[in-house]
């Protein structure tokens, strides 16, 4: 198994992908863990632009030197390095660039919700996992890249527009949660018909041009299947996290795993599976119907070599007078403590 030593060695020569400069020039190297009887190499890296294209093809690198050394699984994690030693290093005033969210010093961890197929209930989960996470005391936003079928805005009942000052448009906040849409640029329900280019371009602007402020956290409601929006997210956002919706039923656990496989290939970490519309518990009888069927998530889980992190039953939000917030479970309603439980176990894994 590697050393410490070894590890440095390897990844030293390597070269920052903006500054061409390498590792051992910038001090890049952040933190090594090695598991010795797992084989795994985990390393924290601070490059000058985390979050970019050339971030992934670093990675896919240093996965490849470590693996071709003796590592079984390699884990990689990236900041930004100081700007000084930015300044100092660069040979590229582009390096200079304005800080964005792609670019900042401290990113939010970007975690995208997938599908392999519409109606599993992707947009629901994203939008009560952020306020799951609210609620644990993050700070949050989502962007609803579900270009097409646009529909956080209304499940969270949000009735106002961004506002726009000077270049930077400020997105809406709704239970402390921060949120931007295509439904907020085109009126009255209107299909969208952009090609891929203006879409690819929209999705941009949400990272680049939208003022986010401080963020713990930005999740991502992908289109579902593996189209153009799923491969802008795997080229703008490298280091992005996944988790991955399904029903119980087999045909769209089978569908899902193609999204996975994708995230995968795409050296995007699978945070675990989700399994919605799991069964319908009678306020009677207090039995449970299985009404679409029962494993899908589990066979999901085992084809992608993940775990299912969470089981949600067919239930109603509470109705609560003068609050519009169709898809919103409370805190205290049974949903809203599964939610709790599945935000805390991904702050968990993803803050260590």
């Amino acid at each position: 198994m590697l050393t410490e030593e070894e590890v440095v060695k390897l990844v030293n020569p390597v070269k920052d992908p903006h500054l061409h400069k390498t590792i051992e020039e910038t001090g890049g190297i952040e933190d090594i863990r090695i598991k010795p009887e797992k084989q795994h190499v985990s390393l924290k890296i601070a490059v000058a632009r985390p979050n970019t294209a050339e971030q992934m093809q670093l990675q896919q690198e240093l996965v490849e030197i470590l693996k071709k050394s003796g590592a079984t699984t390699v884990g990689l994690r990236f900041s930004q390095l100081p700007q000084d030693v930015i300044n100092r290093l660069s040979d590229d005033a582009e390096s200079q660039e304005p800080q964005t969210l792609l670019n900042s010093a401290n990113p939010p961890e970007f975690i995208a919700v997938a599908s392999g197929k519409g109606g599993v209930g992707k947009s629901t989960i994203t939008v009560n996992l952020a306020l799951a996470l609210e609620r644990l005391g993050k700070k949050v936003g989502v962007i609803d890249a579900d270009i097409y079928g646009f529909s956080v805005p209304d499940m969270m009942g949000i009735e106002e527009k961004p506002t726009v000052k000077g270049n930077k448009i400020y997105p809406v906040e709704r239970f402390g949660v921060k949120v931007i849409s295509m439904g907020f640029f085109v009126e009255d329900n209107s299909p969208v018909i952009w090609r891929g280019p203006m879409l690819g371009k929209m999705f941009n602007s949400f990272f680049k041009e939208v003022e986010w402020g401080e963020l713990d956290y930005l999740l991502l409601d992908l289109p579902p299947g593996t189209g153009d929006m799923a491969m802008n997210v795997q080229e703008i956002l490298p280091s992005c996290k996944e988790i991955l919706v399904t029903t119980p039923h087999p045909t769209a656990a089978f569908v899902a795993s193609r999204a996975g496989q994708m995230a995968i290939k795409a050296h995007h970490e699978l945070l675990g599976i989700i399994e919605n519309m799991s069964y319908f518990e009678s306020k009677v009888t207090g039995e449970r119907e299985y009404v679409f069927g029962k494993g899908g998530g589990d066979k999901l889980a085992e084809i992608l070599d993940s775990a299912v992190i969470g089981r949600l039953p067919l239930e109603q939000p509470y109705e609560e007078e003068g609050v519009f917030a169709p898809s919103v479970y409370q805190a205290d309603h049974p949903l809203g403590k599964i939610y709790t439980e599945i935000a805390t176990e991904i702050a968990d894994r993803v803050e260590v």
